[in-house]
């Protein structure tokens, strides 16, 4: 299952990396990184159909924001899971992704233990959400 995570903290990479160091070598989980929303775009154009099946974004970046990233992925490829993460587990970025057609919401620092069991989960049932 192949993922992409956009954020502009380029640390996140190395930080997901880390957590799913097992399922990465197992070859259970692939991660692409995009470090705006506008490197995401690019990246899911570059393959078609996508070979993406879930998104996780940033909510605030410079640029395209999470939630206009979301928006056009919802447009060009509902097949495609997105997910939001934020600094900020405030009511109204919550409301605003879930509203958007987000799948999940997660909050800064990420609990890892439930990002795993969303992408685990979400590959058993596949894309029935999509």
């Amino acid at each position: 299952m192949k993922c992409l995570v956009v954020d502009d903290e380029k640390d996140v990479e190395i930080l997901f990396r880390q957590k799913f160091r097992r399922e990465i070598k197992s070859g259970q989980i692939e991660f692409v990184f995009a470090f705006s929303g506008e490197e995401a775009i690019t990246l899911l154009k570059s393959s078609s159909p996508p070979d993406v099946v879930y998104v996780f974004s940033d909510i605030n970046m410079p640029g395209m924001t999470g939630l206009e990233l979301l928006a056009g992925i919802r447009k060009a490829y509902p097949q495609i899971s997105v997910s939001m993460i934020s600094a900020y587990g405030d009511a109204e970025n919550y409301n605003r992704a879930v509203e958007s057609g987000a799948r999940a919401f997660f909050t800064k620092p990420i609990d890892f233990a439930k990002l795993k069991s969303e992408i685990m989960n979400h590959s058993q049932t596949g894309r029935e959400k999509g």
